[in-house]
């Protein structure tokens, strides 16, 4: 498995959620990592990225409520969610995008993990 999220679950509005990306070291080692959602009936869109010297990129939806992370020596990318919204509902996705923009990803999509923020 190439890459491999997890930490979605249920979560009242307002509360956090720490979400995990495990990625084999090939993919990881020094390449932009990104998290991406998709909402019901949107389309996907990057969340966060994150560049190999740590450099971040956010969505202006989530800009100061969410944090991108990377450990570069676990190969692993974390998305620290706070003052989660109804509208942050969605599944989430880990991949390799070509660039800080996340308009193009290097892998197919894995399966992601659901985030749902309701009372």
């Amino acid at each position: 498995v190439q890459l491999q999220a997890s930490g979605g679950g249920l979560v009242q509005p307002g509360g956090s959620l720490r979400l995990s990306c495990a990625a084999s070291r090939n993919i990881f080692n020094k390449n932009i990592m990104g998290w991406f959602r998709q909402a019901p009936e949107k389309q996907r869109e990057l969340v966060a990225a994150i560049s190999d010297g740590g450099n971040t990129n956010y969505a202006d939806s989530v800009e100061d409520r969410f944090t991108i992370t990377r450990d570069n020596a676990e190969n692993t990318v974390y998305l620290h969610m706070s003052r989660l919204k109804v509208e942050d509902t969605a599944v989430y996705y880990c991949n390799v995008p070509l660039s800080m923009s996340g308009e193009f990803v290097r892998l197919l999509w894995g399966q992601g993990t659901l985030v749902t923020v309701s009372s």
